[in-house]
């Protein structure tokens, strides 16, 4: 696995999906054989960034590659890898209807199938605090917990996290979708009706048992 390709391919998908714009949010990746992290570097275009400009650092932050700044909120991306060794991929976006909850300081429930199957439990808002610091990395590592796949970030944007970076698109892409039905529910007065915890365990079953070929 190319991992400094796999980061430059990401932050152009990231900005064409239009879950950020400019030099905002940030993509970590992870080598489960190395515990390696491969990181954006802080402030620079997604479009004209090139493998050389990847920050390679261990899990206690030390830099072992790379002459590029990365990103402030490297903190919060290894803290998620200390806490969760399963995730080997971490997406920051800046979505605009996701924020939209963030900005309230509200959680995002699942209502859909496609939520319960992907985002692992409800999304919940962290505390704010100051982009770069250690009490942001320590809230977003809150807000997720064990179970959940996703996380807003108070008046900030969202964190997505997932076994590869395809499913951490995934979990972008499936947030984004629910924020923005949540947020017309809302707009036209209507009540949502929450799945039960029984058929959000199943749909999370039927995912990892079922769902494709060859299960």
């Amino acid at each position: 696995m190319d991992y400094k390709k796999l980061i430059i391919e990401s932050g152009k998908k990231m900005l064409n999906a239009g879950f950020t714009i400019e030099t905002w949010g940030n993509i970590s990746a992870r080598d489960p054989e190395t515990d390696l992290v491969y990181l954006t570097p802080s402030g620079m275009d997604y479009l004209v960034c090139t493998p050389e400009d990847v920050v390679v650092c261990n899990l206690d932050g030390e830099i072992v590659e790379g002459t590029r700044k990365p990103t402030i909120e490297t903190e919060l991306h290894l803290n998620i890898y200390r806490n969760r060794p399963e995730v080997n991929a971490v997406v920051h976006t800046h979505p605009i209807h996701s924020t939209v909850f963030s900005c309230m300081g509200e959680d995002i429930p699942l209502l859909l199938d496609e939520a319960a199957q992907t985002l692992g439990s409800t999304v919940r808002t962290a505390k704010y605090a100051l982009p770069g610091t250690k009490e942001l990395a320590e809230e977003c590592m809150i807000a997720l917990g064990q179970e959940a796949n996703a996380c807003l970030l108070q008046s900030h944007g969202a964190v997505c996290v997932s076994e590869d970076m395809e499913g951490a698109f995934k979990v972008a892409k499936v947030l984004e979708i629910t924020a923005e039905i949540y947020q017309l529910i809302r707009a036209t007065g209507g009540k949502p009706i929450p799945l039960s915890d029984n058929d959000i365990e199943a749909m999370k079953e039927f995912v990892k048992f079922k769902y494709g070929q060859g299960k």
